[in-house]
């Protein structure tokens, strides 16, 4: 049982390291560690500068504890919103596609929300790979968006998500050091303007989804008009919709039936 005077030891040693939420965290890594010498040792990693999610090895996404590696993409609580919109589109039964899975948060808050579907995931970083692996039942495919996708799902996709790297290169360097330093560039750069990766997986979307399939991907309040306007070159019909208390903002593309 941990005493308290640990408990507070390792909060004031987390505060002064500039941790907000020093407490919340204390606790977590007290929960965490199964032995007290890894609570030592996460307690360095996190006062090092580690995101909180690495040094636990979890995050929680959607109700569940997704296993998340050291320098694979922390998935976010906004990106929530994007999960409960893919949901409402689906049905028991359909073809998911997470394509830029990372740790493959949004394919298994899917597969929990819906039970029986067929999903497929893929990512081009091999980390990221091997984690989604631990955290989703579908297929888990490694290489650069749809190159790795088995011939059979063409023209088969009811829902595919999308939370591709949208942040300007040159606005990486401006991203709190727990994301610029520890997560990886990939999952990070969405090019000059942030749009190029989803400008990519927008062209190849209408090859992928069935008659009536949806495309969703997270971006920013600014980015959403261009990337809409993005879908419809593609032949998309495109939506887009916010939450703002979550500040996630989902554009949605429609393959007309």
């Amino acid at each position: 049982m941990t005493t308290p005077s640990v408990f507070t030891t390792i909060t004031a040693r987390l505060r002064a390291a500039g941790c907000v939420f020093a407490e919340d965290e204390a606790e977590l890594i007290l929960a965490t560690a199964p032995l007290p010498a890894a609570t030592e040792a996460m307690v360095l990693r996190r006062i090092s500068g580690e995101p909180l999610e690495h040094v636990l090895g979890w995050a929680e996404f959607h109700g569940l504890c997704i296993a998340v590696d050291p320098g694979v993409f922390v998935p976010r609580r906004r990106t929530e919103f994007l999960v409960s919109r893919a949901v409402a589109l689906a049905k028991p039964g359909a073809v998911v596609l997470d394509l830029c899975c990372g740790s493959g948060a949004l394919g298994a808050a899917i597969e929990v929300e819906l039970g029986e579907v067929e999903l497929h995931a893929a990512d081009i970083d091999p980390a990221a790979v091997r984690c989604a692996r631990r955290n989703v039942l579908g297929q888990v495919h490694q290489g650069d968006l749809y190159e790795p996708l088995p011939a059979d799902l063409r023209g088969r996709i009811d829902v595919l998500v999308a939370n591709a790297p949208y942040v300007p290169t040159e606005a990486i360097g401006l991203l709190p050091a727990e994301a610029r330093l520890h997560e990886p560039w990939v999952a990070l750069d969405g090019g000059p303007d942030g749009l190029d990766v989803q400008r990519r997986v927008a062209a190849g979307a209408g090859d992928w989804l069935a008659r009536g399939g949806h495309l969703l991907v997270e971006t920013s309040a600014r980015q959403a008009p261009h990337t809409a306007d993005t879908f419809a070159a593609c032949g998309l019909v495109p939506e887009i919709a916010e939450d703002e208390d979550a500040g996630a903002t989902v554009v949605i593309g429609q393959r007309p039936a």
